[in-house]
């Protein structure tokens, strides 16, 4: 923690592109000293949070992407690079929205020489615009609420200069991330702060460092071991707590939804921002599965919706709409009289296939054995898991590596939660391009198979992401997992070494023989009944626990299919699904 102000001798006026590259350098040396850190700040007892090794790999790579020319750009020039290799470099939720922190900064600062107080915070100010419009359903108590904290804290500060822009962000910054448990339940059930705005706050404070006059080799005073320092609180406060995930980015819909009759999509010119959000708002209120993104005037739109020509109206209200596509939903689900999937038409398939149509997959997949089943299937797979998410740049290779096969259409399973703004980030971005790319919510791998069934080659892609994003929403999953450290889970108390088991989402037993508690995980899965149950063994997973589980189904549960999958996945014994 830096401790009285500099002199004025010692503080910086204007940040300027060498500053601007030490500050670079020195958020890299904090990420890489206190990555291990932030990913412990996790709400499960399961070594799966990476938000400091997203944060440092993305960082890292922008760094080597850009800070390595020889030219000598301008401050706002090396901000608005930074900014563009941030985005192709970014790893994980985290740091998609660091991209677009800092894609809002170059914004207001690409034709400064320098930066001065003012500039600082107006670039603070787009910033945080940035990162909120970035997320779908963003809520208080995350990193969001950290940058629009420090946000409105650096424009009260204008007048007294670039140091105490950076002071005042800063302490409205840790206080903004101390607030985070009590914003976010599920963090003071946990007892811990957001990771993400820790990580955040660890940003500004290098700024502040930088603008005291420290010239970059200042060792920051993040100590990379201790948990009880000023951004989270002491674990033992966490007695008592009971760890549950967050419910603010479940897929919508449930049995019976048919859902709205039509997709719309059309490409819009606005140059108007405040249009294209009431566009945005009015596009939420007819239906779902609102898509808008874009920039400098140009948007792609996306939507579910039952009054199609509203929404193209919405968007002639905001705009030019332009290659509008209106296509029927519930005629294209592919079911038969009885509910049971239609049968492909090979001929077709071949037919699109062999003049260049139909539709292609790239999928993340964090083991050997899954990366087969989907390449298996002509997937173009991305090794991509706990601490070596996929980033947007390898994403976006990949869909036009899928796209220079010759398909009409794209679409990626990120099988992953971490990884879903990457995905997004990449079909935005290879948009641009003209290729059709689209994200089906697949938060596990055993929902990216359950999508991967109803995948017709030949079909549109509008008919593959519909059928897939329905197969992925409603298969039910669970897990078997080794506890890594002490918590209160909703299956009660459990320590280093205990078996945890996981039913969507949620770690609801604790036990200490994994068989026995996949058994019971089994159960509760199919308690409200399922015809197939996919088991995906783990790289880990103790010899004959997939047996046990899948006789525990078969027992139990006469009728259901049972498939076995070697996924090779680090962290879980077993992954299950049921459809």
């Amino acid at each position: 923690m830096p401790g009285a102000g500099p002199t004025p001798e010692e503080a910086l006026q204007l940040l300027d592109a060498n500053a601007m590259r030490r500050w670079a350098v020195l958020i890299r040396s904090a990420y890489a000293a206190r990555r291990a850190e932030i990913d412990a700040l996790n709400v499960f007892p399961v070594p799966d949070g990476d938000t400091g090794t997203n944060l440092f790999l993305t960082v890292d790579g922008a760094i080597e992407r850009t800070l390595a020319e020889d030219d000598s750009p301008t401050a706002g020039e090396l901000l608005e690079r930074f900014a563009a290799a941030l985005l192709w470099t970014a790893r994980g939720n985290s740091g998609v929205i660091l991209s677009q922190l800092a894609r809002g900064f170059g914004e207001v600062c690409r034709d400064a020489v320098s930066v001065d107080a003012a500039a600082l915070a107006a670039g603070l100010a787009r910033a945080d615009e940035r990162a909120w419009h970035a997320v779908t359903d963003p809520k208080e108590g995350t990193i969001l609420s950290v940058s629009r904290a420090a946000a409105a804290a650096a424009a009260t500060a204008v007048g007294d200069g670039l140091y105490a822009v950076s002071a005042a962000a800063l302490e409205a910054a840790r206080t903004a991330l101390a607030r985070t448990p009590e914003q976010l339940p599920v963090l003071a059930r946990a007892g811990v702060v957001d990771a993400g705005g820790a990580g955040l706050v660890i940003l500004i404070e290098c700024l502040e460092r930088l603008c005291a006059g420290d010239d970059g080799r200042v060792v920051l005073s993040l100590g990379p071991t201790d948990r009880r320092s000023r951004f989270w609180p002491d674990p033992a406060t966490a007695a008592g707590a009971v760890v549950r995930p967050l419910d603010s980015d479940a897929v919508a819909g449930g049995e019976g939804d048919t859902g709205p009759e039509y997709e719309v999509m059309y490409l819009l010119d606005a140059p108007d921002e405040d249009a294209v959000e009431a566009l945005r708002s009015r596009l939420v209120e007819l239906g779902d599965s609102v898509l808008v993104v874009g920039g400098d005037g140009q948007w792609n739109v996306h939507c579910h919706v039952d009054d199609a020509g509203a929404a193209v109206e919405a968007g002639i209200e905001a705009g030019r709409p332009h290659r509008i596509r209106v296509t029927r939903l519930r005629t294209e689900r592919g079911l038969d009289h009885e509910g049971a999937a239609a049968a492909p038409d090979e001929s077709h398939g071949r037919a699109l296939r062999e003049r260049g149509g139909g539709s292609g997959i790239v999928a993340c997949a964090a083991g050997a054995g899954l990366a087969d089943v989907f390449r298996a299937a002509g997937a173009v797979v991305l090794d991509s898991g706990p601490r070596r998410r996929a980033s947007t740049g390898a994403l976006i290779d990949a869909v036009r590596k899928q796209h220079h096969r010759g398909v009409s259409g794209v679409v990626i399973l990120p099988n992953d939660a971490e990884t879903e703004l990457a995905a997004a980030a990449a079909a935005r971005a290879v948009a641009d391009e003209g290729i059709d790319a689209h994200v089906i919510r697949s938060r596990t791998a055993v929902q990216g198979i359950a999508a991967l069934a109803v995948f017709e080659p030949g079909a549109p892609v509008s008919a593959n992401v519909l059928a897939m994003q329905s197969a992925a929403s409603a298969t039910r999953h669970g897990a078997v997992t080794v506890a890594y450290r002490s918590a209160l889970t909703s299956g009660g108390p459990c320590e280093a070494g205990d078996v945890l088991g996981v039913v969507d989402g949620d770690i609801v037993i604790v036990g200490s023989d994994q068989a026995a508690v996949g058994r019971e995980v089994v159960h509760r899965l199919l308690a409200s009944g399922g015809e197939l149950l996919t088991v995906v063994i783990g790289a880990d997973a103790p010899a004959g626990l997939a047996a046990v589980v899948s006789a525990a189904a078969r027992d139990e549960h006469r009728g259901v299919e049972v498939s076995q999958i070697y996924g090779g996945q680090p962290v879980y014994s077993v992954l299950l699904g049921v459809e």
